[in-house]
């Protein structure tokens, strides 16, 4: 049975211009050392310069593996959800947004799950055999795949967060509905690199 392995991981710590920082490429370090021992096909990366520089970091471990980018994987809000669907704590943040913004983003997230939220199409001579692929991006996106994964509601994307270069980590195999492996895996980072991404008053 073909498998497809999609190993997602939010970028390392950014500064407020969105450039990967020192934490943030010994994040990045750290989850390369992680995936070095797996037979990794392609690591795909955000058109963003923190993602960009996150998945480059991360291959320094990959050798011969091809790092290219996936406009998909860039940062947006794949739906904006209706009032009686946000919760509490969002109230406000989608103010502002209008209809061309939301259609744009659901375009987005339509156009990722289509290219990466399957198992691997046939070849002419047949099935092709399991794939292993890294994919840097940002919070919303694993959220939107996660929550695909799991063919939970729209809006319950907002649920969801992802510490920097935490690993998520999803199946697809033929004729089986999609597996979430693992979700924020932080294992690879020492205590002070884990949490970073999260607003202070989530941190455990």
């Amino acid at each position: 049975m073909t498998t497809r392995h999609l190993y997602l991981a939010r970028h390392g710590a950014a500064d407020a211009f969105g450039e990967l920082t020192g934490v943030g490429r010994r994040q990045a370090g750290l989850l390369g050392e992680r995936l070095a021992g797996l037979p990794v096909d392609a690591v795909w990366h955000s058109p963003l310069s923190r993602a960009v520089a996150s998945a480059h970091e991360l291959a320094r471990h990959l050798p011969d593996v091809p790092v290219a980018e996936a406009a998909e994987l860039t940062d947006h809000v794949p739906y904006v959800p209706a009032t009686a669907e946000t919760p509490p704590s969002w109230a406000g943040f989608f103010d502002g947004y209008d209809e061309a913004e939301a259609a744009s983003g659901r375009r987005l997230a339509e156009a990722l799950v289509a290219r990466f939220a399957k198992v691997p199409g046939t070849t002419s001579t047949g099935p092709r055999s399991d794939t292993h692929e890294v994919l840097v991006t940002h919070a919303y996106q694993i959220a939107w795949l996660v929550r695909h994964a799991l063919d939970a509601p729209p809006s319950r994307w907002l649920g969801l967060n992802s510490g920097n270069t935490a690993l998520t980590v999803i199946e697809y195999r033929d004729g089986l509905r999609p597996t979430v492996v693992m979700f924020n895996d932080m294992s690879h980072l020492p205590p002070d690199l884990r949490w970073t991404g999260f607003p202070a008053g989530l941190r455990p």
